[in-house]
């Protein structure tokens, strides 16, 4: 499984990367966490809002910060 949080590394971002990477540890699959800060590489997603959060290739959420509950599901729907 493969996750990316799109972001340039504001306060927002960082704190979805944070609850992205806690909860992949507490679901204990096996998934890479990426994240892409380049705002042209974040465009070709089709994201003009940021954080986002993309599950294998799936755009999950724009523009605010998901808790880690619900990226959870998003991980557990995908595995």
């Amino acid at each position: 499984m493969e996750i990316k949080v799109l972001g340039p590394g504001c306060p927002k971002c960082e704190a979805t990367e944070k609850n992205v990477k806690e909860a992949v540890a507490e679901s204990g699959l096996d998934a890479r966490v990426d994240k892409v800060t380049d705002v042209m590489e974040i465009a070709k997603y089709g994201v003009f809002g940021t954080p986002a959060v993309i599950v294998d290739g799936e755009v999950k959420s724009v523009g605010k910060i998901p808790g880690k509950n619900e990226i959870k599901t998003w991980i557990e729907q995908q595995h």
